[in-house]
């Protein structure tokens, strides 16, 4: 798997509670970044959301049945919007 660099800007009180959490797991800070993603990442593809709408190409005739008899089942009020989720700059 190839390795690549990222560039981002961050709170500087952020970075120092990071800092704080690394030094006091004795891990570099770019480990302490690294874990943070990878928690990130497994935490949202458990998100309903995501798990409807990224999969959709993989998604066996069982997933896509139970998926559609779900949805069948739901009431207006089930469907309807209970919160936005803005994305953070």
């Amino acid at each position: 798997m190839a390795v690549k660099a990222l560039n981002f800007k961050m709170e500087e009180e952020e970075i120092l509670q990071m800092k704080e959490v690394a030094s006091v797991f004795n891990m570099t800070l770019t480990d302490a970044y690294r874990e943070a993603a990878r928690e990130y990442v497994e935490k949202m593809k458990k998100d309903p959301f995501y798990r409807l709408t990224a999969n959709v190409q993989t998604a066996s005739p069982e997933e896509t049945a139970e998926i559609l008899e779900a949805i069948d089942s739901m009431t207006d009020d089930d469907l309807s919007i209970a919160h936005i989720r803005k994305k953070k700059r």
